[in-house]
């Protein structure tokens, strides 16, 4: 059987737009990770994503701001583009063709769950040890 930690409940992911959390991964490094509402009633009520754009190391969940979403899509900060929060993939801009790495999670009783093998929950909230200073600001032409 799955090992199981609580995360947090749905109507939280929902309200704030997201939900972040670090977990280890199975190479011992940590890892961010953002749970965020999915639309779509085929899927679950919300899905996890790594906190990382697939086309530069650029986090989409950012502390004091939260998740850009647009019609049911992440927006990458960076360069705009939009990942399906449902699917991960994205059509279009410099992200194109390219799908986010996914963590598995469990919904029940309107509770999150993290079910994935490959990570151990750490904390709540971000990875302060991973600083991204050095990284450039968007290039984007969208305003939020």
């Amino acid at each position: 059987m799955t090992s199981r930690h609580r995360l947090t409940d749905v109507e939280t992911v929902r309200e704030e737009d997201g939900w972040l959390f670090t977990a280890r991964d199975e190479h011992g490094l940590n890892q961010e990770v953002v749970l965020v509402p999915c639309e779509d009633e085929s899927a679950r009520e919300v899905e996890a994503w790594s906190n990382s754009c697939t086309h530069e190391n650029q986090r989409l969940y950012r502390e004091g701001v939260g998740v850009v979403t647009r019609n049911g899509g992440i927006v990458c900060p960076r360069h705009g583009s939009v990942f399906d929060a449902c699917s991960g993939a994205c059509s279009n801009g410099p992200a194109a063709d390219t799908t986010l790495p996914s963590v598995e999670v469990t919904v029940e009783d309107g509770q999150v769950y993290l079910t994935d093998e490959r990570v151990a929950f750490l904390w709540a909230g971000g990875d302060d040890s991973d600083d991204d200073d050095d990284l450039p600001g968007s290039t984007s032409h969208l305003q939020f």
